[in-house]
């Protein structure tokens, strides 16, 4: 039995490593079946000799993805296991054609590498899931592909305007600044893959187009890519309404988490209701992304943890 061991700066770079709830690591495990345990910012590995020292290369380059970029995927784990042992890997899901700081924006778990596929095969796609598995993000990287390879003419982003918990009562100025602080989370993601500048152009020629829910009726969006967030906060009607806007050549995804309801609670929501209303119509494709799948701060896993394991208590 041999052992390895590998000092890391912080913990969070650890977490990184290790990813969503260990899927990093047990990869690693599984592939070269070696114990592999963290401990005072020291990762140990222990098994045979040949199969720790390539474990040792493996991690020793996926810290190095980790300090240079922050974030590392499944993928660039099956890469780095490749490398060393020479043993090819799975077909990989296409990165979207869309660069952030540089790089593609690619899946980082295997739930968004199933929704990134079931957007490319769906026309209309509900996307469920907790704060931070890239239900949004995705779907406007995919949005933003789609209008610079030209295959949509248009990107429209809409969002319910329902506070969250809160009464803010009256908001002073206009309507578009009245409306601009329940939209500014997805101008926020379309900004990380287009120029800020560019983004503005796009708007005042309406090719991206930022609105309330309420402002849909009456509209049909032909080839148009059309994405509507936290659609936890929509009424039946409301949803009814939305789905029906779809025209020719044109591609709507759905994404919300059911658990952050911010309707009365006497009104049922509209997500809830189409995700069992519509699951046998073909061509709509629904994908349900779990905390596995979160890739923010380390943290924002460990709190939809604890407020899931408190749910379940109560």
């Amino acid at each position: 039995m041999y052992e390895a061991t590998i000092r890391f700066l912080d913990n969070s770079s650890v977490l990184q490593l290790f990813g969503a709830r260990d899927q990093h690591v047990r990869r690693i495990r599984e592939s070269l079946g070696v114990t592999i345990t963290h401990r005072d910012g020291q990762v140990r590995i222990s098994g045979r000799e040949v199969a720790v020292a390539q474990a040792t290369k493996v991690i020793e380059a996926l810290r190095k993805k980790v300090e240079r970029q922050g974030l590392i995927t499944l993928d660039e784990v099956e890469d780095s296991l490749a490398d060393v042992t020479g043993e090819t890997t799975k077909p990989k899901t296409l990165p979207i054609a869309v660069f952030k700081k540089t790089q593609r924006v690619t899946p980082m778990t295997p739930g968004q590498a199933t929704y990134v596929e079931i957007m490319r095969e769906h026309e209309m796609v509900f996307a469920l899931g907790p704060a931070g598995t890239g239900k949004t993000y995705l779907a406007v990287a995919f949005a933003v592909e789609s209008l610079l390879e030209q295959r949509i003419r248009k990107i429209v982003l809409v969002r319910p305007a329902v506070e969250a918990g809160e009464q803010l009562g009256f908001l002073p100025g206009t309507l578009h600044e009245k409306i601009n602080p329940y939209l500014q989370p997805m101008l926020d993601s379309l900004s990380d893959m287009i120029d800020r500048d560019q983004v503005a152009r796009y708007m005042e020629q309406n090719v991206i187009e930022v609105i309330p829910l309420a402002f849909m009726r009456g509209r049909t969006l032909n080839d148009a890519f059309i994405i509507l967030d936290e659609a936890q906060n929509t009424t039946i009607s409301q949803m009814k309404m939305f789905l029906t806007r779809l025209g020719k050549n044109s591609r709507m995804v759905i994404s919300g988490d059911a658990t952050q309801n911010d309707l009365p609670p006497n009104v049922s929501s509209g997500l809830s209701d189409a995700i069992l209303r519509l699951k046998d119509i073909k061509g709509i494709g629904q994908v349900h992304l779990t905390q596995a799948d979160i890739v923010r701060h380390a943290l924002v896993q460990e709190i939809v943890n604890a407020y899931e394991r408190g749910s379940n208590s109560n």
